[in-house]
């Protein structure tokens, strides 16, 4: 494996005395920033004004040119009919056209520096203009109070109104970034131990030789379970699907929850014929935007790509702004794995692609707009894997959404021919977690391709069973097992609801596209397209312990995840081989994913069973009856789902649902839970591939 490190120190240095008469004449109204304010203030805990003499960084985003012009070359690149198909810009064609001037960069440096703040840097395509100063110095520059906020148990900063710039400046600033430090989140996750409330504890390295830690059939026979009160009532008698190993059976193997190597998925998902047919990503390059990064990110995936036989991983890990932020440990729990997760994941799906990793200072929007920004102007490669994003109600308040300033980063990648594409969320539709249905941005952009989830069975010989929406609720039936050895059922049920699922549903910021035009509605829908994300059907993933907060021994361990994270990055995967077949980039792949044929993709729909889990509880006043449907209410849909009996870590015993995707379903044709589908091997990659 070769590993290459870069890093790009702080660039730029601003002398005033040069910038003499490139300066924009004065000008006397003061403009205002519009929508630059996050949502999460008019709603989160205020806990008083952010400390005056902290030192915080600041990026003026300039607007940039002919913003129509850019969307219709756009669009007109991916229009088969268009003279500009698949005529792709080069960093100099777009700067000429629609990048922001260097006078432009030297009237914003010009207000930074009279009002106390010190430039560090102006961004590729001088899209940017970032600066440092204390808060107080900020909130002279641009008339605002900055406060710190409990944002779900997690302290951030927030401005309480737009910023106002009285200046020349005002006119060509599109967004104020820095005032809050809100950013994105990742989207991996572990599955959760229903007794703990916790995720499932990873397994040494070195415990299996052969890497067989996890079962890959998740999926058993069914079975009739009795409950039982050392003879008093009530009793229970509980039939139905199995899910996961006895918790008796502690053999390699059968660790739980279940978990699938990387042979498991190139066998279910026909990727055989692909490496047959020589492709495997070869010539192409996968670039990940991550946060934070991983110190033991280039030993952990080579490890991974050893153990499991894959071909020699070839990393690159950028970090072009300097080393990450040490000062926000909260905001990096997560991105270590996040990382991991996607480099082990995109090297398993596209063996031979190169991989390089760009590492952004911090999980806030503009240190990862401004990562994407380095990974588009300097081509990189032409897929970019993003496994992060946020609500749109939490980054920008209502009634009107402005992402600009990284919709035009997404926009100038388009137009270079690179697809970018971002998980949708690991939340369902997100009401339980934010009280109102939502999506998840930038996943919800028409400038990238928002990649879903799926939750994945299959048989003993390791081919594809079937596969459900992501989104499963867990209900308890049983309590632990006593002195005597009887599991007392619990009567009622427990229901414990939604766990987790697929991000999807309509965009309140978007309209919708060209590309989607035959769907319902007028605005943006996810997913495009979907892939395996569900972590109790998830996937194996190699990590030092003290890097991905999964011990404290330095030795390496494997646990098992999921979340949309592993969706998008195995999609960037087989992206990079339609790339290699043909030869040439290929572009934004949501224009392209809603007109393959029939067979490209395989079409996620309900997924019912008739032994889904049920029974009957005896009780002093009678029999009741729990129906499928009873155990894992709430089901908001009256789509059939695939549940099972599960006995967790403990004695206790649950019904763990399928496809019960909070509001969301799944559907023949698209729907807001996988998008048009999963992948389906060679044939789309030969489809995507020929269609261009």
């Amino acid at each position: 494996m070769e590993v290459r490190a870069l890093r790009r120190g702080a660039a730029c240095a601003l002398l005033l005395g040069l910038m003499g008469s490139s300066v924009v004449p004065a000008q006397d109204a003061a403009r205002t920033i519009a929508h630059d304010t996050p949502g999460f203030v008019s709603t989160a805990r205020d806990l008083g004004p952010e400390e005056a003499s902290k030192q915080i960084s600041v990026y003026l985003w300039l607007g940039i040119h002919n913003q129509d012009a850019l969307r219709e070359l756009v669009r007109d690149q991916h229009d088969p009919s268009s003279a500009n198909y698949h005529r792709w810009q080069t960093a100099e064609e777009f700067n000429a056209r629609f990048a922001p001037t260097a006078r432009e960069v030297a009237t914003v440096q010009s207000f930074l520096a009279a009002h106390g703040l010190s430039p560090v840097s102006v961004g590729e395509r001088n899209f940017y203009v970032k600066a440092t100063g204390t808060v107080a110095d900020v909130q002279r520059a641009f008339n605002v109070q900055i406060h710190r906020f409990d944002v779900e148990g997690r302290m951030q900063r927030a401005n309480l109104s737009d910023p106002t710039i009285a200046d020349p400046a005002g006119s060509l600033v599109a967004r104020v970034g820095g005032l809050s430090d809100a950013g994105f989140e990742p989207h991996a996750a572990r599955a959760t131990n229903p007794e703990t409330g916790q995720p499932f504890a990873a397994a040494p390295l070195s415990a299996v030789p052969d890497g067989a830690f996890f079962s890959a059939n998740c999926f058993r026979p069914p079975e009739v379970v009795n409950f039982s009160n050392d003879g008093e009532l009530p009793k229970a008698t509980y039939f139905g699907n199995r899910y996961g190993a006895d918790i008796t059976n502690t053999a390699p193997g059968t660790q739980p929850p279940c978990g699938y190597q990387p042979s498991d998925i190139q066998t279910a998902y026909g990727l055989s014929r692909v490496y047959q047919a020589g492709l495997s990503g070869a010539g192409q390059t996968l670039v990940i935007v991550d946060a934070y990064g991983s110190p033991t990110l280039a030993y952990d995936a080579g490890i991974f790509s050893d153990f499991y036989g894959l071909a020699p991983l070839d990393l690159t890990i950028l970090e072009p702004f300097g080393p990450p932020s040490a000062t926000t440990p909260a905001n990096a729990a997560g991105w270590a794995q996040e990382t991991t997760l996607d480099v082990e994941w995109s090297h398993s799906i596209a063996p031979g692609a190169n991989v390089v990793v760009v590492v952004a200072t911090s999980n806030s929007i503009d240190d990862l707009g401004a990562a994407i920004l380095y990974a588009v102007h300097n081509h990189l490669g032409n897929v970019i894997g993003d496994s992060w994003g946020s609500e749109e109600a939490k980054l920008e308040a209502p009634p009107a959404y402005d992402f600009g300033a990284f919709e035009s980063i997404l926009m100038a990648g388009a137009a270079a021919g690179i697809s970018i594409d971002f998980s949708t969320g690991d939340d369902g539709d997100f009401y339980a977690v934010e009280g109102v249905t939502d999506v998840a941005y930038p996943a919800s952009s028409p400038n990238g391709t928002a990649v879903g989830g799926t939750s994945l069975a299959l048989h003993r010989n390791g081919t594809l069973a079937f596969q459900t929406g992501w989104g499963n609720n867990i209900t308890r039936i049983a309590t632990y097992q006593d002195a005597k050895g009887f599991n007392p059922p619990l009567v009622p049920p427990l229901f414990e609801g939604f766990d987790s699922g697929s991000g999807g549903g309509a965009s309140r910021v978007f309209a919708k596209p060209e590309f989607q035009r035959a769907l319902r509605g007028q605005a943006r829908l996810v997913p495009d397209i979907a892939w395996l994300a569900d972590p109790f059907t998830g996937v194996e993933v190699v990590c030092t312990d003290t890097s991905c907060g999964l011990g404290d021994t330095g030795s390496l361990v494997v646990d098992v995840y999921g979340g949309t994270s592993v969706a998008v990055q195995m999609f960037s995967g087989i992206w990079a081989m339609a790339l290699e077949l043909a030869g040439h980039p290929l572009g934004q792949a949501a224009q392209s994913i809603y007109r393959l044929p029939y067979g490209a993709v395989t079409d996620i729909v309900p997924v019912g069973s008739a032994l889904d889990a049920s029974g009957f509880i005896l009780t002093p006043t009678g029999f009741t009856y729990e129906s499928a449907w009873q155990l894992v209410a709430p089901v908001e849909t009256s789509a059939p789902f695939f549940s099972a009996l599960y006995n967790g870590t403990s004695t206790r015993w649950y019904a763990l649902s399928f496809g019960t995707d909070s509001s969301l379903f799944t559907a023949p044709g698209w729907d807001d839970v996988t998008g048009v589908g999963t992948p389906n091997g060679w044939e789309f990659v030969e489809a995507v591939a020929h269609a261009h």
